[in-house]
């Protein structure tokens, strides 16, 4: 039976071959022979390639902008960055010594440091994270610097040569804002007041001295304070009622000294908030502003800080490269479930606080995916790809709609760990696609929020539908209407008319972000694989129509 069994196949793979070649020399000799059916067949064959290589059709999208309408002021501080002691994020992507060959000023990156002032980084949010609620700030002044270990992040040694004063240095030379994270977890009340005297106080205290001796008498600015981090878990696993304790008394003695600060550029304290939708997290959002709708002078809060990150699952598990459209829409349907999350807690916040003077923090965000292969997994090292501009964008826009209550923002994470704007490698770097949506969006800073409206579709993958379009409209401080689309679609590209009222557009100018694949990556070798090139569009018979690339994000300034 065996034998019969192998032996029919084989018979039948030798007559295969047999016709295949007999045809083979009938097609060349009538080919040859030039009969018109043949000639007829391959035209029509040439047609069909044509048409299956071409790309989808486009989509075609109404978008209505009311200039005359505008909203809130979609506040700066949305596109702050957030910079932990945790793998090569902070030595290496930031700190390099002034003793290193790569160029830089005061042991600070130089390359770094021009790539985030191109952004225009609004705030940077440091020591951490869990890393925050362990370290204590006098370790990491002066000449002689304490070792420690970094628990937290893959039990490595903590050099604390990057501290309080190169930390403040590195705000300056990127021109960014100070939020400061103060160890609630294992410090005291007293270790978090003495380093802001040692920061802002002008007057020649023993700390203001100890602060000169270091290189700065002058007093530095703080303008955000955030009390304790995810004090829910990694910062001390408190119940709400504990954490309330210990936010009255660290807001009271926790005082900014300096004499700038003390009328409309006051330091602005951020309290922990929630980690998530889940009862657990709704009823600390709840507790902390009842709390502050009766709150008396001795203590106070400006924000509440929420952490979101995009994993679909834990542990992280996605791999940031080297993916496919299921993983792409499983991200993406994953990541939009922040617009919920904002209105779920936003709401709970109206209850208390309807003139909206407590800003909803949205500190740490962004896409979470599995440890590159070869990497500590304490140091959270990923790639960066296509996806991940697609997210940004995405998550930006939500944010912007809720510019009333959402006021800043902090990516998870600046460099090299998370969903970096940037990667380096000894005395390389690269730019991620993320960064460039950021580079885009510049003109969004303190821009005043316009309603557009549209139908954005959707599209289906896998079982998984998404919308196909995703929009905000702004007016930058010079009166310039922007525009930001997302065509999410990875397959079909995009026709946009716009319509506006109260403003005749004529031209559109500005930039656009695709490549060919959603996995595709900048790297070391390829910088430029996935970069923003120039985009524009003229008006014709009064209508502004844009053509947008499938899986693309698009930022363009509308000229009368």
């Amino acid at each position: 039976m065996a034998q019969k069994l192998a032996f029919r196949p084989f018979r039948a793979i030798q007559y295969r071959i047999l016709r295949r070649s007999q045809f083979r020399r009938t097609f060349l000799f009538v080919l040859k022979a030039g009969s018109p059916l043949v000639r007829s067949l391959l035209a029509s064959l040439t047609l069909l390639a044509v048409v299956m290589a071409a790309p989808a059709a486009a989509q075609k999208v109404a978008l209505f902008i009311d200039v005359s309408k505008p909203g809130p002021k979609i506040d700066r501080n949305l596109f702050g960055q957030f910079a932990e002691h945790l793998g090569h994020g902070v030595y290496e992507g930031i700190w390099v010594g002034p003793d290193s060959k790569i160029p830089n000023t005061r042991g600070i990156r130089n390359d770094v440091v021009a790539a985030l002032k191109a952004i225009k980084v609004p705030n940077v949010r440091w020591p951490g994270g869990c890393f925050a609620d362990e370290y204590h700030w006098r370790k990491g002044i002066g000449p002689q610097r304490t070792v420690t270990l970094n628990p937290n992040w893959g039990g490595v040694i903590e050099p604390n040569t990057f501290g309080t004063n190169e930390f403040m240095d590195f705000l300056d030379q990127i021109g960014a804002e100070a939020y400061l994270s103060v160890n609630v977890g294992s410090g005291t009340p007293q270790e978090a007041a003495e380093w802001l005297e040692y920061l802002t106080t002008a007057q020649p205290t023993t700390l203001a001295k100890e602060r000169t001796a270091n290189g700065h008498p002058a007093p530095y600015k703080v303008a955000f304070l955030g009390i304790g981090n995810e004090s829910w878990d990694c910062g001390g696993n408190m119940t709400p009622d504990y954490y309330l304790s210990q936010l009255k008394i660290y807001s009271r003695f926790v005082r900014n000294f300096n004499p700038a600060q003390q009328d409309k550029q006051q330091m602005l304290k951020i309290a922990v908030g929630p980690g998530g939708s889940e009862s657990r997290w709704t009823e600390w959002t709840d507790a902390i502003m009842k709390a502050y709708q009766n709150h008396t002078w001795s203590w106070d809060m400006n924000g509440l800080s929420m952490h979101s990150y995009t994993v679909v699952k834990w542990p992280p598990s996605f791999a940031s490269v080297g993916f496919g459209e299921t993983e792409y829409t499983q991200i993406l349907k994953s990541t939009l479930e922040m617009n919920s999350l904002v209105e779920k807690h936003s709401a709970i916040m109206d209850k208390y606080d309807p003139e909206k003077k407590v800003a909803l923090v949205v500190d740490e965000w962004g896409g979470w995916y599995a440890p590159l292969p070869g990497s500590n997994p304490g140091f959270l090292a990923q790639q960066h790809s296509l996806r991940d501009a697609v997210l940004a964008a995405l998550n930006l826009n939500i944010f912007a709609r809720h510019a009333d209550r959402v006021r800043m923002a902090n990516i998870a994470q600046m460099i090299n760990v998370l969903q970096a704007m940037i990667l380096t490698d000894k005395e390389k770097m690269v730019l991620t696609p993320t960064y460039y949506v950021y580079k885009m969006y510049v003109p969004f800073q303190d821009a005043t929020f316009v309603p557009a409206t549209f139908d954005a579709g959707t599209f289906t993958h896998d079982g998984i539908t998404l919308p196909r379009i995703d929009a905000i409209a702004a007016k930058d401080k010079a009166g310039k209407l922007w525009l930001a689309i997302t065509n999410v679609d990875p397959n079909q590209s995009a026709e946009i008319e716009v319509t506006l009222a109260g403003m005749n557009a004529k031209s559109a100018a500005g930039e656009t972000l695709s490549a060919s694949k959603v996995d595709s990556v900048n790297t070391f070798d390829a910088p430029n694989t996935v970069v923003p090139k120039p985009f524009s569009a003229k008006a014709q018979d009064g209508k502004l129509t844009l053509k947008l690339e499938p899986k693309s994000v698009t930022a363009i300034a509308l000229e009368q």
